[in-house]
């Protein structure tokens, strides 16, 4: 059942959530206990860059596990193989009257989705449309991470990247799961163009131009005029939505999935879980790097959010 697949995600979200209760509200662990132990390994597995510092010292055999947060750039080529071959194997079967090949069928069938179900008018070209959305976005960020981010020598856990490269994989074999494997639409294209396609697509172009403006902005604060890179430091930045939230990108992050939940004609449970579990990601990450900028500039300004505007 597809039910399934939204309580893996559920659940995802649900571990999240606990890590930013755990963050916000949790007592200092006790000096020299297993509980100073295990807070370590808890703040080494949701900090990252720049908020793993001023967490102390981490043991040697911890600092063997962290790899370049440059290696970002690994999700998105993952994910521009992966989903961009899926968005091929859906459009055959959308289009050309091909089947999915057959292991698509048996991940399927595992994952929860009947090969015989009917399908509910619009979700092939529905589910095609995402999976463009989402390859358009993993080449956009491919190509901000190439050529517009300047890295600085920070690091990720080893387990932070696994999970990364696996996540992008996963949703987008979870957009695929939303259709029917062995069902063809049939209705011509522009038949199947739906208001929520269009409100869904103008909030995915919208939220993208911010999220880059944004990732643009904190780029050049390590640039000189010509280009050039000339401080890996942080700094504080200002301009667009950084006027409201520490950050924007992540904020923008979380609209371009609510963007495709409406793309999906919105009633999809599964997706949801999908964008819960983004706003818990994010938003843990989020608060993070709020803290980080405020117990690092003693001038940042007080009414920017973590997040979310006026939240």
């Amino acid at each position: 059942m597809l039910a399934a697949l939204a309580a893996a995600w559920s659940l995802l979200a649900a571990a999240f959530l606990a890590a930013l209760l755990l963050l916000r509200r949790g007592p200092a662990p006790r000096p020299g206990g297993v509980g100073l132990v295990i807070s370590g390994l808890f703040q080494d597995l949701i900090r990252y860059g720049k908020t793993k510092r001023g967490c102390g010292q981490l043991p040697g055999w911890l600092r063997l596990l962290q790899v370049p947060k440059r290696w970002f750039t690994h999700f998105y080529v993952v994910s521009v193989l992966w989903n961009g071959f899926l968005l091929i194997c859906l459009f055959q079967a959308e289009f050309l009257g091909e089947s999915l090949p057959s292991w698509i069928q048996d991940m399927h069938h595992a994952l929860g989705r009947d090969s015989q179900s009917k399908d509910m008018g619009n979700e092939h070209f529905s589910a095609l449309l995402v999976l463009l959305l989402l390859w358009l976005h993993s080449c956009r960020r491919l190509a901000e991470c190439l050529w517009t981010s300047v890295f600085s020598s920070g690091v990720i856990h080893i387990v932070q990247y696994c999970f990364g490269l696996g996540y992008y994989i996963a949703v987008g074999s979870t957009v695929l799961c939303q259709v029917p494997t062995n069902v063809r639409n049939g209705k011509k294209l522009s038949v199947q163009i739906c208001w929520y396609h269009i409100i869904g697509v103008m909030m995915y172009i919208w939220a993208s131009l911010h999220q880059h403006r944004c990732l643009a902005i904190l780029a050049d604060l390590r640039k000189s005029r010509s280009g050039k890179v000339v401080s890996l430091s942080h700094s504080v930045p200002f301009g667009d939505w950084f006027e409201s939230v520490s950050c924007p990108h992540y904020f923008a992050e979380l609209l371009i999935y609510v963007s495709m939940a409406i793309t999906l004609g919105i009633h999809n449970a599964t997706w949801w879980c999908v964008v819960m579990y983004v706003l818990f990601n994010q938003a843990l990450a989020a608060v993070l790097c709020h803290e980080f900028y405020q117990k690092n500039f003693s001038s940042y300004p007080k009414h920017r959010k973590a997040f979310i505007p006026l939240v």
